[in-house]
């Protein structure tokens, strides 16, 4: 199974894919799309809202905390509530939370969401931090807006952000391990595709921004010599280095991969080694796929621009929010690219994901998935369930969770 390097999309979720393009891009093609175009499309309007007229004032928002799950509540002078899970990093960036992103939005009109995303970067000189603390708690007040306009729109937040095109979303099964051998992990895989019937997988590569380093001596070359035989030509397979290679080892290990059978590598080079990651992408024809750290919509702009990746990975956490990714998907989408978001949502994080696939029409043809659905699909609308290889997308209003407070019975507010 191959997939074109340039044009890494498809014409439906799970379809069949385009035939792969020989030898490098030319510079002609590397700048097919201008710096206008892309800015262009990321600028037009997003937020799509029909019934609420009258405007909808932020009276509180609030971090509380149940068992393992941190949640941020936000709610309207005439009493509408949303409520959004966060993911893990809640523990330690509560601060700027509750200092620097809510003061900024309470008072303010909810419908001016797409405004107030961008506002918030200069409020108090936040711009001063920008990175994943900044963007991780703005992003969670923007999902939490977005469930109280959902909610009182009676639409899931995929509607309001486009419409729905998307009910199903495959997913691949991911294996976080580089403590196995080559055989060892094979079998992993194969667990993983018979338990949930994926379709895709994706295995690790490389040691973790290792500076060339394996995790163990010849793992990578050996695994990536075996799997594809192992799991047959019906698998799509990924690979991901996190940032493991220079451009030489990176691109090293890139042919090995076209000459076994591969299908993305993942994050060859160090997250903000741009240009190395565009000598890899150069240098090979399957897909290079990176941006899960990315904060910068210039940067994401940078690497479209220049064909540095050919599937863009913002992570809806890190990034800050529906909005900010859905500004980057239409940026890849104008240069003809795939969007495959990076998932940093810890338990639930598959469902903002689901939520995103669900409206994005550039999207992947496969989105991670790491279990927790027998602990958190029955919160939502109609209740998540795992069917050949995908998962449905929450269709109740907002985020789809059917009853925040009595999730929220026992959490307290972090102080």
């Amino acid at each position: 199974m191959k997939f074109n390097r340039r044009y890494f999309v498809k014409s439906s979720l799970g379809a069949g894919v385009l035939a792969t393009t020989q030898g490098c891009l030319s510079a002609a093609a590397t700048h097919k799309t201008t710096i206008t175009q892309l800015d262009k499309a990321a600028a037009a309007p997003i937020l799509k809202l029909r019934s609420v007229k009258s405007p909808v004032k932020i009276a509180s928002v609030e971090l509380l905390r149940g068992g393992r799950n941190y949640f941020v509540r936000t709610t309207s002078t005439d009493g509408a509530v949303g409520v959004a899970v966060t993911n893990g990093r809640a523990a330690y960036l509560y601060p700027i939370l509750q200092q620097l992103i809510i003061p900024y939005f309470v008072g303010k009109d909810a419908r001016d969401l797409e405004s107030l995303i961008d506002g918030v970067y200069l409020y108090r000189s936040n711009y001063k931090l920008s990175g994943v603390a900044l963007w991780c708690p703005v992003a969670w007040v923007e999902f939490s807006i977005l469930d109280l306009l959902g909610k009182m729109e009676g639409k899931p937040v995929g509607e309001l952000l486009g419409g729905v095109i998307n009910r199903e979303i495959p997913f691949y099964a991911a294996s976080g391990n580089r403590n196995t051998t080559p055989q060892q992990e094979v079998e992993v895989l194969k667990k993983s595709i018979e338990k949930d019937g994926a379709k895709a997988v994706k295995f690790k590569v490389g040691g973790r921004m290792s500076n060339n380093a394996d995790s163990m001596p010849g793992r990578t070359e050996g695994l990536i010599r075996i799997v594809r035989k192992a799991l047959g030509d019906n698998i799509t397979i990924y690979a991901d280095a996190n940032g493991s290679y220079d451009c030489r080892k990176g691109t090293e290990i890139g042919k090995l991969m076209q000459d076994h059978g591969i299908d993305m590598f993942e994050e060859p080079c160090p997250l903000d080694h741009l240009e190395a990651t565009k000598c890899v992408a150069d240098a090979l024809t399957i897909p290079i796929s990176g941006g899960e750290q990315e904060t910068s919509l210039r940067r994401f702009r940078w690497m479209v621009h220049n064909n540095a990746v050919q599937v863009v990975q913002p992570d809806l956490h890190y990034n800050g929010g529906f909005i900010r990714a859905i500004r980057v998907a239409r940026m890849a989408a104008e240069a003809g690219m795939t969007v495959i978001p990076h998932m940093s949502g810890g338990g639930v994080g598959y469902v903002d994901v689901l939520h995103f696939a669900s409206c994005t029409p550039n999207i992947g043809a496969f989105h991670e998935y790491k279990g927790g659905l027998a602990k958190t699909g029955p919160w939502y609308d109609p209740p998540l369930r795992v069917k050949n290889g995908a998962i449905n997308v929450p269709a109740g209003p907002g985020l789809g969770i059917t009853d925040a407070a009595d999730i929220l019975r026992d959490a307290k507010p972090v102080e």
